[in-house]
């Protein structure tokens, strides 16, 4: 059997998240996660994170941070890129005791007409990735941020903030993104392109956690060439930092304060 017709719904794996991590005490229950290195040590630096302990993969440590946020217990960790290293990352968080993640990060757009930086909310992901299928029947798409999807579209009325909620594309493979994947993917009503938020979602789903993800645009893959515009780590710091805000506020939402 091939990975479509072989979904296993059992709880208990040879090698489990609480075979590699223990319950950290403290733990908040609203973890916020990034991607980009300079975000997060920003991030890490502007609210005061204090260690609170650590998990790893193959060839790097992933230390997790704790901070009070108005008022709020909010964890703070940095996720690794690719959909296998984000979700076994997420599975030990949660496994220390989290509950909830916010989980933020660049996204390409299929649609030039999407701003830089512009905040873009998936509703739906095609499952262009292996990881999902490990936690979910297979599909063609799933549904991603049932819960906070009012709390943070209400947030962003609140500051006058414009959005963009619609379908993501989620490939592992992205020196395979080719032209007329591009434009099939635009045809089925997507209007951007990531690497994690099928397998998240299907991950969060499986394993009964809140999940939200959201995405900041950068690259262009709508062109004769493609425009890498905002997907360096180092540009417009700013405008990223105030995203990193926005996923802070709606993880005091999500706290209950």
């Amino acid at each position: 059997m091939g990975i479509l017709e072989e979904f296993d719904d059992s709880r208990q794996a040879v090698v489990n998240p609480a075979d590699v991590v223990k319950p950290v005490r403290g733990m908040p229950k609203v973890v916020v996660s990034c991607f980009a290195r300079e975000t997060f040590l920003r991030m890490a630096d502007g609210f005061g994170g204090v260690k609170i302990g650590e998990t790893r993969i193959a060839n790097m440590t992933v230390p997790v941070y704790q901070t009070n946020y108005k008022g709020a217990s909010i964890g703070m960790y940095m996720s690794p890129v690719g959909s296998p290293a984000c979700v076994s990352t997420a599975e030990e968080i949660f496994a220390m005791g989290a509950e909830t993640l916010i989980l933020f990060g660049t996204c390409g757009v299929l649609d030039r007409s999407i701003e830089d930086c512009s905040v873009i909310i998936p509703d739906r992901a095609v499952r262009d990735e292996g990881t999902s299928y490990h936690y979910a029947p297979a599909s063609r798409e799933i549904p991603v941020n049932p819960r906070y999807m009012e709390t943070f579209t209400g947030l962003l009325g609140e500051l006058g903030l414009k959005y963009i909620v619609g379908k993501t594309w989620t490939t592992d493979g992205i020196y395979r993104e080719t032209r007329d994947k591009v434009n099939r993917r635009r045809q089925s009503g997507c209007i951007c392109v990531d690497m994690e938020c099928s397998a998240m979602a299907a991950m969060a789903g499986f394993r009964e956690k809140e999940l939200f993800q959201f995405f900041y645009a950068a690259d262009n893959l709508d062109g004769e060439v493609w425009d890498s515009r905002g997907l360096d780590n180092e540009v417009n710091l700013e405008g990223k930092d105030r995203v990193a805000e926005l996923a802070m506020e709606l993880a005091v939402r999500a706290a209950g304060h």
